[in-house]
């Protein structure tokens, strides 16, 4: 199971089953819930009333955007998959080729705009913080496309393609240089073809801090590495305050999965709304008619 399958699970049975849920029954109680409705009306009904909600956000509200995954069958660059560059080991081996790699995604995501997915829920963000109500973004996705389209209350569980971490003294920093460094200038492409640069690890990204200039990694949680747990304590505050969830919620309260199609964990909500995030999104997070905007 990939890191972000493992990581998505986890939520979704953290949120619907509440995170202290401990008891047989309240976990039965969670497998013999009702079929999702894609009844637009009363999930409507459900976002009036919502004070607190959150949305958990993965690949597939980028996808529309264009954004490369490299998951998946054909989702290679050059001869490799993400799982096999996207780790301490390859870094340690050979840390040239992986910034290549994460060279060529930050160049691609300069040229990449948010979709009206990200727009939409950055809109109900901003609208619903003039009523006294919040908006919070759990993301797996490491291409700032909802920072980009305006969201504030950002939660990146694994991190960003444009900060940095040193691996000498452990900074971390914003960083949209391009390129990141002369030597990467013109490096990356995916083509299976390309030769690999074999960049000297002197002139790889180094870091800026006085005296340090020790060699900096993508500031991204890789494959067999463990999450922030500070992000995650966050996370787990947020979940435990909303009162309406997407992608997925809990305790009792309105779950809302937008995908394009069903998922395991799909039956256990009481909203499912397939189709790209694009389409479906907007109109579930317009103004509801019972809204005063002051």
């Amino acid at each position: 199971m990939s890191l972000f399958q493992s990581t998505t699970r986890r939520l979704v049975f953290q949120v619907y089953c509440g995170l202290k849920a401990s008891s047989s029954k309240k976990q039965k109680f969670c497998l013999e819930m009702a079929r999702p409705s894609s009844n637009m009306a009363d999930f409507r009904e459900a976002f009036a009333k919502a004070k607190h909600i959150a949305v958990i956000t993965g690949a597939g509200v980028s996808a529309e955007s264009g954004v490369p995954t490299f998951r998946g069958a054909g989702g290679f660059w050059r001869k490799w998959q993400a799982q096999e560059l996207a780790t301490p080991e390859a870094f340690a081996r050979n840390p040239s080729r992986v910034w290549e790699f994460y060279h060529y995604r930050r160049e691609v995501m300069l040229s990449k705009h948010p979709n009206p997915a990200h727009i939409a829920i950055a809109e109900c963000e901003r609208r619903l913080s003039k009523q006294g109500r919040s908006v919070v973004v759990i993301t797996q996705n490491i291409d700032e496309l909802h920072r980009k389209a305006g969201t504030k209350h950002l939660l990146e569980i694994h991190g960003s393609l444009f900060k940095t971490r040193c691996t000498n003294c452990g900074n971390v920093a914003a960083n949209y240089k391009s390129p990141i460094c002369p030597a990467l200038a013109g490096k990356g492409a995916p083509d299976p073809e390309t030769e690999d640069a074999t960049i000297p690890v002197e002139d790889l990204p180094q870091c800026e801090e006085d005296g340090c200039n020790g060699l900096l990694r993508p500031h991204v949680v890789w494959f067999g590495e463990t999450l922030d747990p500070n992000i995650l304590t966050e996370v787990e505050k947020e979940l435990e305050i909303c009162d309406l969830c997407l992608v997925v919620s809990a305790r009792g309260v309105p779950v809302a999965e937008f995908n394009m199609e069903a998922t395991p964990a799909t039956n256990r909500f009481r909203f499912h709304f397939p189709g790209p995030c694009g389409t479906t999104l907007p109109p579930a997070l317009a103004r509801h008619e019972t809204e005063i905007i002051s």
